[in-house]
């Protein structure tokens, strides 16, 4: 919308498809997955400190649905409940940006403040959906990179279209032996890491910095893994030094239920700020720039 109001004409001469339509199609989807025909909802937020905190705000506005923390859930015969001015109103679906460990203190990190205690017990007893479900991040678990061809094979019995990043486990011993003599020549990265920390960008790094992450690896190879660095595509973007190649990949919106799946059209390109950089993660300076998809059939 920022953008739209920005360049008016832009939108109007390239037929831009729109996206003002997700936070209500993120609802149909978050009403489609409850276990009740009319249910409540409630984004449930770490809190006005979080990052990511003003597009919580958003999405609860547009949605209009309670954005919540922790302080204003609690969990009473495993059934989920928020706190009203009118009293307790029953929960039926969670959208949560509140990550696995911290969602339920009983569960999970016990020194967590961010969660609420007994929330497991009330979705395992199928009495709130969470969403994304807890345990889903598995599938962003590097480790799971090397059968994705395997997965698409199994589950839809369809060949896949796109290569998949050739993807080396350090927990297999002849793999092992591959990486740790070739790391000059490879990213390697922690199979349950993310934001972009404890990688090493072997091509980028000193022979120092190649030593110390080839004891890291022989001390623990079942924590690592490892690919051939990719050509990330560049996109010409704004710096402080004036318009400069950065490299980008992008990040797709997909919103699923039991009924359908949808595709939005329209998505998040992450950008490396860093003259030179593969690192696009926003938590080491990574920036984003929209993703239009020109809307063919109306233009």
């Amino acid at each position: 919308k920022i953008s739209e109001k920005l360049m008016p004409k832009v939108f109007e001469q390239s037929k831009i498809a729109g996206i003002e339509q997700y936070p209500q199609l993120l609802k149909e989807i978050l009403i489609e997955n409850a276990y009740v025909d009319k249910p409540f909802v409630v984004v449930l937020t770490p809190g006005r400190f979080n990052s990511a905190y003003y597009e919580h705000a958003f999405l609860t506005r547009e949605m209009d649905v309670p954005l919540v923390t922790s302080r204003d859930l609690f969990v009473d015969d495993s059934k989920v409940y928020v706190k009203t001015i009118r009293g307790r109103q029953r929960v039926d679906v969670i959208y949560r940006r509140v990550d696995d460990a911290f969602l339920d203190p009983l569960c999970f990190k016990p020194d967590s403040t961010l969660g609420v205690a007994g929330l497991m017990s009330a979705y395992l007893q199928n009495n709130v959906v969470i969403a994304n479900a807890p345990g889903t991040g598995v599938a962003d678990d590097k480790s799971v990179y090397p059968y994705v061809d395997k997965m698409i094979r199994f589950y839809l019995g369809e060949q896949p279209i796109l290569k998949n990043v050739p993807t080396y486990q350090c927990r297999n011993s002849e793999e092992l032996d591959y990486v740790v003599a070739h790391l000059d020549q490879l990213v390697v990265k922690e199979a349950q890491g993310s934001g972009g920390y404890g990688m090493l960008i072997g091509p980028q790094a000193s022979k120092q910095q190649i030593e110390t992450f080839r004891e890291k690896i022989l001390a623990a190879p079942h924590l690592y893994i490892a690919q051939p660095t990719l050509d990330l595509s560049v996109s010409p973007t704004l710096t402080n030094f004036g318009i400069a190649e950065r490299h980008i990949d992008l990040r797709p919106f997909v919103l699923s239920s039991p009924y359908r799946t949808e595709i939005v059209q329209g998505g998040l390109t992450r950008v490396a700020m860093q003259p030179g950089s593969l690192v696009v993660n926003s938590s080491q300076g990574g920036g984003i720039k929209d993703t239009w998809v020109v809307d063919n059939l109306h233009s």
